[in-house]
């Protein structure tokens, strides 16, 4: 071919489309374009969309409409890498958003994720994966997908990448991911610490931040703190916190706090003088957040019993103290803390009681209700044990304070608070001072609560306070009993123990036992003590404390008075009381209509008070002669005077008239109390004259006998004398002391009758009588209830030794006292007399 031929152009195949250059400005094209099979236009397309996805929120929400995800979860996989690439950079940044989460949590997506974090793939593609499983370890099921799909190991192996943005996003994936308990055991298993380490060697602070903040969560367990120290990862942060300009001490110091927790940790620290760094960030610092983190270790470094011992030789406590009196309440509450921990030890009790008591008690009136509990915490840990921390909380006037937090807004600050109340009590001038401020009135709203906490040192408080007879009553005029007795029905074992506690201490005088058990505290106790779950000694000595207080019920009860349990006025016997029926008062008793039900026996040997009908005839003559001088005043106390003779003269009538007269005394007294006034005072039963008759003849002629042998024959035979005389055993039955007591009951119109009305009585009523007036004058016996209206007493009496044998101490026996059929006979007990006295 010559030089001037022109060379043949081929067209190209008909089959092939030239390349078209179009400008695409809608969203819309560019996701129908993740639908192509071109490889060059998906990169595009993807590359596109990346920048789109980028510019905002709102771009991703818009993709998301349009089913971007769906396309670019499938582009991931791509055979082309440019294509994959460009795919998962989309995904990356738009995994930030909610929605799209929602898709790369389906396990198909996981998976995929994962596997791009494989060695061999690009790092660009370990970026963005590692980008999308951060922001996908947010929430717990995301946590729990990448846990089973595998994530953990290559998520680690990343943390030595050489890209600081793969190991951002690593480090922070892992970070997340360790907040689930159940990854925080796996990752310290697949040995992550080391990795982390060389972290904090980086030039990057966020990657240093974020190691520290997961090596702080993964501290928490003792295996890790020991792999720490072995990786020399205690020298890694104290090399932090020796660097003055660093921002990552609070950080350094969360994650200290956590290995201080081995008394090893803090003994390789104080070897290399790291200690000291530590108590300064305490004391001088000027960061807030540092010395709350830094009080934080040392709080977590005293829970261990040789940690306690080195802080105090480091004088950790002047720290301490000078961090209350900074400006900041996180730090007067990591310092309180702290100084709760300490305080375990004697040595630094001491210290405190010295120094720190008054800034504690300062911060009890605070309006932070946070730095109020731990404060508090602090008091109570401080005077536990420790009569001078607590005369030293009193000094600091931190009494009213303390009162007043009981009324606090966080459980924690009201139970310690009763807690260092109950520690101040058990010093008496302390004790009176805290009645002082209505302490029993303070009590009863903690009582109430719902916390089993506040519940338990509240009553455990009560128990403290109770002791007193004017703290008792204080309690029940401020309605307290009720929810303390609500306490007994608690499902917390150290709950009901602190309020059986408290009630038996309650029970000490009859006024408090009587209303006790009108609340129903009987009953429950009764019902814990049939649980062989629930029962316990506290339990058992609350309901015997609680009957030995009130008699009446307790021979009601238990059928069995003790020659310990002393009757007194006021006593009644009602009967034998049947479960579930409710125990009346004696007043409640009075108050009934006349029926055929048993007769209430009551006694009362004490006349009302003389003053009480003094002031009846004083208010009489008053109103018949107001000139009031001094005259009529004379006047009106002779006829007082008088009256009380006159009184006296009929208690002491002998013959026919005896029977008569004491009806005409027994309606005196609550004629005078219709005349006084019922607001000012207490209903009491009539007074028994005729019983009063009987105790001073008993005192007369039985009193000065030689022997106790000799005073039990005799009384048996005056209360047989008083109450019928002997009856042969073959007319027990034509006994008529039925329709004798029925008598009785239709003069007084009531069911209630005084003992001394009985002049026909029974077992029952000849027991009585007998163990009221033993009590009386000294001789010791028991009242035991029988089946059928009998009873019995039970007196201990000293063998003499026989007849020229040298004088032996021979243990008491136990006798029986006939009082019916040969008053006076004592029958050994358990001898075939005894129990054909008993039974037949």
């Amino acid at each position: 071919m010559g030089k001037n031929e022109k060379k043949e152009v081929q067209p190209p195949p008909k089959d092939v489309f030239e390349p078209l250059l179009i400008e695409i400005q809608s969203v819309e094209t560019v996701v129908l374009m993740l639908s192509s099979s071109e490889e060059k236009i998906l990169a595009q397309a993807c590359g596109a969309l990346y920048k789109f996805a980028s510019k905002g929120d709102e771009n991703k929400v818009r993709l998301f409409g349009l089913g971007a995800v769906e396309r670019l979860y499938k582009l991931i996989s791509h055979g082309d890498p440019i294509v994959r690439r460009n795919a998962i950079m989309v995904l990356g940044i738009m995994s930030s958003n909610h929605d799209v989460k929602k898709l790369l949590k389906e396990p198909d997506v996981t998976d995929s994720l994962i596997s791009k974090l494989a060695p061999e793939e690009d790092v660009v593609i370990h970026e963005f994966a590692t980008l999308c499983l951060a922001h996908m370890a947010v929430e717990y099921t995301a946590k729990n997908q990448i846990l089973k799909q595998g994530g953990l190991e290559p998520l680690i192996r990343l943390l030595d990448s050489p890209d600081p943005d793969v190991q951002k996003n690593s480090v922070e994936c892992i970070y997340l991911l360790v907040q689930d308990f159940e990854i925080h055991a796996a990752v310290c298993a697949l040995n992550v610490i080391p990795p982390l380490l060389q972290l904090l060697e980086s030039e990057y602070p966020t990657l240093q931040l974020l190691a520290l903040k997961t090596l702080e969560v993964i501290s928490k367990d003792t295996e890790s703190r020991t792999t720490l120290r072995e990786n020399e990862g205690l020298d890694c942060l104290l090399k932090i916190l020796a660097n003055n300009v660093n921002d990552l001490h609070v950080e350094a110091l969360a994650v200290l706090g956590n290995c201080l927790e081995d008394v090893h940790a803090l003994q390789m620290i104080q070897q290399i003088g790291g200690l000291k760094t530590l108590l300064s960030f305490v004391g001088a610092s000027t960061v807030p957040d540092i010395q709350k983190n830094a009080a934080k270790a040392i709080a977590k470094a005293a829970y261990d019993s040789e940690s306690r011992k080195i802080l105090h030789e480091e004088e950790a406590e002047e720290c301490l103290i000078k961090a209350l009196e900074t400006g900041n309440d996180g730090v007067k509450v990591a310092a309180s803390q702290a100084i709760s921990a300490m305080s375990v030890n004697p040595a630094s009790k001491r210290t405190f009681g010295l120094q720190g008591i008054p800034q504690l008690v300062q911060l009890v009136s605070t309006d932070n209700e946070e730095v109020k509990e731990a404060a508090v915490t602090a008091l109570a840990n401080l005077t536990t044990a420790s009569p001078s921390n607590a005369c030293a909380v009193a000094e600091a006037e931190g009494i009213r304070p303390l009162v007043n937090a009981l009324n606090a807004e966080r459980d924690g600050a009201v139970a310690n608070a009763a807690t260092v109340l109950t520690n101040l009590a058990t010093q008496d001038s302390l004790r009176v001072s805290i009645q002082g401020q209505a302490i029993m009135g303070a009590l009863t709203e903690p009582l109430r609560s719902t916390s089993s906490q506040v519940q338990s040192k509240a009553a455990l408080a009560v128990a403290a306070f109770a002791c007193d007879a004017d703290a008792r009553a204080e309690l029940r005029t401020v309605g307290g009993l009720q929810p303390l007795v609500e306490l007994l029905h608690s499902k917390s074992e150290e709950v009901r123990r602190n309020a059986c506690w408290a009630v038996m201490v309650c029970a000490n005088d009859e006024p408090t036992a009587v209303e006790l058990c009108r609340l129903g505290a009987l009953d429950v106790l009764e019902e814990i003590n049939l649980s062989r779950g629930r029962k316990s000694n506290f339990s058992k000595a609350a309901l015997e404390k609680l009957l030995d207080n009130n008699l009446s019920q307790k021979y009601s009860r238990m059928g069995c008075l003790s020659s310990s349990d002393v009757i007194a006025d006021g006593f009644y016997d009602c009967g034998k009381t049947m479960p579930g029926v409710k125990f009346l008062s004696l007043e409640e008793l009075s108050m009934q209509e006349l029926s055929d039900r048993r007769a209430t026996i009551f006694i009362n040997a004490k006349a009302q008070d003389e003053h009480l009908l003094f002031n009846v005839i004083n208010a009489h003559y008053t109103a018949n002669d107001c000139s009031g001088s001094n005259h009529n005043s004379l006047k009106r106390q002779n006829i007082f005077f008088r009256q009380t003779q006159i009184l006296g003269s009929i208690c002491h009538r002998r013959g026919e008239k005896e029977e008569e007269k004491p009806n005409e005394v027994i309606q005196i007294t609550p004629k005078v109390q219709e005349e006084t006034d019922p607001e000012t005072s207490s209903w009491l039963p009539p007074p028994d004259f005729i019983l009063l008759d009987y105790i001073k003849d008993a005192s007369k002629t039985i009193l000065p006998l030689r022997t106790t042998r000799e005073q039990v024959v005799a009384l048996a035979q005056l209360v047989a004398d008083k109450m019928g005389g002997p009856i042969e055993r073959d007319r027990l039955d034509d006994f008529s002391w039925e329709i004798h007591i029925s008598e009785a009951e239709f003069e007084l119109k009531r069911n209630v009758v005084p003992i001394g009305r009985v002049r026909k009585g029974t077992f029952c009523h000849r027991a009585l009588l007998f163990k009221v007036i033993a009590d009386r004058i000294g001789i010791g016996c028991t009242l035991v209830r029988g089946e059928y209206n009998r009873a019995w007493n039970e007196v201990k009496l000293i063998e003499d030794s026989p007849q020229g044998a040298p004088r032996l101490l021979l243990p008491p026996r136990e006798y029986i006292v006939d009082l019916m059929f040969e008053p006076g006979s004592l029958m050994k007990q358990g001898s075939a007399e005894a129990d054909l006295y008993k039974y037949i």
